[in-house]
C-alpha cells in the first residue's frame, strides 16, 4: 500500500507532466507548480529534492505515457510486419495523442534540455535508444522469421524510421498540422511493402 508521501509524489508528477512539457524547464516556474497542485513550495519540495528532480520526474511519467501507448500499438500484432504496420498506425494517431499532455515529450523536452540541463538531456537520448532499440529488436525477429529482407541492417532502419517519425513530429507540432503525421504513416507503410518486406 502506498504511503500518503508516496501518493502526494504521484499526484504532484501526474499533474506537473504537461506542465513542464509545455512550457519546459526554464519556462516552468514555482509559482505554475504551486497553481496546478494547488500545494506550496513547502509541500512540493517536501517530496522532491528541487526543481530538477521534479522536471526529471515529469518527463519520466511523460515518456511512460507514450511507451504504454506505443506498446500497446505494436503488441497486439502477431508478426513483425503486423507490428510496423501497426507503429504507423500509431503515429498516424500521435499528433491527437499527445495534445493532452502538451505535445511529444522527446522533442520538447530534447530542444528544451539541449546544452542547459544534461539531467534532462540524458533522460531525453535514453528514451530515445530505448525506443530505437524496440524498433531495431522488431525489425531483427522480422528477419529471422522470414518476414523482412535478410539484407537489411536493423539498426539503421530503426535510426532512419525514428529521424522520419520525429521530423514529423517537429514539422506537425510547429505548424499545427497533423497532415505531417498522416503523410509520415504512409510513408512508413511505403517503407514496409518497398523495402523491408520479404
Amino acid at each position: 500500500m502506498a504511503t500518503k508521501s508516496e501518493i502526494t509524489s504521484e499526484f504532484i508528477i501526474r499533474t506537473v507532466a504537461p506542465v513542464f512539457n509545455r512550457k519546459g524547464y526554464s519556462g516552468t516556474s514555482m509559482s505554475d507548480i504551486t497553481a496546478a497542485t494547488g500545494l506550496t513550495k513547502g509541500a512540493v519540495y517536501g517530496n522532491f529534492i528541487d526543481k530538477n528532480d521534479l522536471a526529471v520526474s515529469a518527463f519520466v511519467y511523460n515518456i511512460k505515457l507514450v511507451s504504454v501507448k506505443f506498446q500497446s500499438a505494436v503488441e497486439g500484432n502477431k508478426s513483425s510486419i503486423e507490428k510496423l504496420y501497426g507503429l504507423a498506425n500509431f503515429y498516424n494517431n500521435y499528433y491527437e495523442f499527445t495534445l493532452d499532455f502538451g505535445g511529444c515529450p522527446i522533442l520538447n523536452v530534447g530542444v528544451d534540455a539541449n546544452h542547459q540541463n544534461e539531467a534532462l538531456m540524458g533522460k531525453v537520448k535514453k528514451a530515445i535508444k530505448n525506443l530505437q532499440n524496440n524498433l531495431a529488436l522488431i525489425i531483427e525477429s522480422g528477419i529471422f522469421n522470414g518476414e523482412i529482407k535478410e539484407n537489411i541492417s536493423a539498426r539503421k532502419y530503426a535510426r532512419k524510421l525514428f529521424a522520419m517519425i520525429e521530423g514529423s513530429v517537429f514539422m506537425a507540432t510547429t505548424l499545427q498540422d497533423k497532415t505531417y503525421m498522416n503523410d509520415l504513416a504512409e510513408s512508413i507503410v511505403h517503407l514496409i511493402d518497398t523495402e523491408l518486406k520479404k
